[in-house]
């Protein structure tokens, strides 16, 4: 799979037409508009057990991203509740999260090369709901084939990711994590086929979904069995700006469903982002493989709109070279700015994973680096106007806007960990 992967990169490097390749280049195809001559033509042209198939997919893919705050919060009643988060649809247990927040400088990584093939990888008869017919008696492979050529949104690439091998919290306040190669897909043909799975099941249900309507997420009868999936986890990190007071405030950022695969329609932290390497060109093992410089390249992304690190450069990226990278070393060795790690865990609807994170800067350091954010960027827009007042600066993080966002607004699963996790440990963190 990595060698396909670099074999696409090289050819969008080198122009190669598509014709004369024997791969597929993974680009979404063209939307036509409703109502189209083109639309028409080709309705007319499928058979109408595959256009069914397709519209009903399309309807239940539609449900997902419209609903999956209520859908997480539905699906985290399947699990015991002592692997459920207070007051977020995130699964952990004890062994995936310390307890207390861990500094970032004290998780260390570990490099397991490749590791074996999941034992689920969406390809299995039991996905076979979550799979729309691509002709008569044939359904797609995988879910990503059926987004791809069905309703792909903007950003959507197979990508080298960092898949999650090992855990390892110790008792004197430091963890090991441990991780081989994957991609990007290889977590969506399952978690994006367990979410539509369960939308589908939620549509028909007359009362709570039950786990008979559910034969893929079945198959993941425990979520925290590093085998039996590609465990590709996300960094979702909160960012909290101390004023001299004491007083702090966050950022929270609208994640479009047009433009994004995942979470789509909800509210998150800033930043978020998948835990890959920024180019396909270097060592995977090498500088990428790192959770801070990670969240640097989001920070860049998400707060001055800068483009994504997506491996289009033909070297890796130069962080000591990266005046961004430099001035963030340098607040984290002066103490103007602290970054910790709540642990690990999974979107109770989707059981994809993420690594809850903060970040606490000192507000004159923020506005030095970032100055005023970017209200759009390549994923959504920012939190600008809340309850009738400017929130360019942050929203305030007070009890009672934690209560409000867990509560009462649609918030993805891990940017709620971090709202959760960040206000029990406030004293920890901002010392207040």
């Amino acid at each position: 799979m990595t060698d396909l992967v670099n074999l696409v990169h090289y050819a969008r490097i080198l122009g190669m037409p598509a014709a004369r390749l024997w791969f597929s280049l993974p680009e979404a195809l063209p939307v036509p508009q409703e109502g189209s001559r083109v639309v028409d033509d080709e309705r007319r042209a499928v058979p109408p057990d595959v256009h069914r198939s397709q519209d009903t997919w399309r309807a239940t893919r539609r449900y997902l991203n419209t609903h999956r705050a209520q859908l997480a919060a539905a699906a985290s009643q399947l699990y015991l509740k002592d692997t459920r988060l207070v007051d977020a649809p995130l699964l952990t247990t004890a062994q995936w999260c310390p307890p207390e927040p861990v500094l970032l400088e004290r998780v260390r990584l570990t490099w397991t090369g490749s590791p074996k093939l999941p034992l689920v990888d969406g390809s299995e008869p039991e996905a076979g709901q979550a799979l729309p017919l691509r002709a008569p008696g044939r359904s797609f492979d995988r879910y990503t084939q059926a987004v791809r050529y069905i309703a792909a949104p903007s950003l959507f690439e197979n990508r080298p990711s960092y898949r999650l091998t090992g855990v390892d919290w110790t008792a004197d306040g430091s963890g090991e994590l441990s991780f081989g190669l994957a991609t990007y897909f290889d977590k969506l043909d399952v978690s994006e086929a367990i979410g539509h799975e369960f939308a589908a099941a939620a549509q028909r249900a007359d009362s709570a979904v039950s786990w008979g309507a559910l034969p893929l997420r079945r198959m993941i009868n425990d979520p925290f069995d590093l085998d039996l999936r590609a465990v590709v986890p996300a960094i979702t990190t909160l960012l909290l700006r101390v004023r001299p007071s004491g007083e702090a405030t966050f950022l929270l950022h609208w994640r479009d469903p047009g433009k994004v695969a995942t979470a789509g329609g909800l509210y998150d932290t800033i930043p978020a982002g998948e835990f890959q390497p920024s180019t396909v060109m270097g060592d995977p093992a090498g500088p990428d493989f790192d959770l801070w410089r990670n969240i640097v390249r989001e920070l860049n992304e998400e707060l001055l709109g800068a483009p994504e690190y997506d491996g289009s450069s033909s070297r890796p990226l130069d962080y000591d070279r990266w005046p961004l990278y430099r001035s963030l070393q340098r607040a984290r060795a002066t103490g103007h700015l602290r970054a910790y790690c709540f642990g690990i865990g999974c979107d109770a609807l989707t059981l994809a994973a993420t690594i809850p994170s903060a970040i606490v800067i000192a507000d004159s350091v923020f506005d030095e680096l970032f100055g005023e954010v970017v209200q759009t960027n390549a994923e959504g827009v920012t939190v600008t106007r809340w309850n009738g007042q400017d929130t360019t600066a942050g929203i305030p993080f007070t009890e009672q806007n934690i209560i409000q966002f867990l509560t009462s607004e649609p918030m993805a699963p891990p940017g709620a960990a971090c709202l959760a996790l960040a206000w029990k440990h406030r004293d920890l963190l901002i010392g207040s």
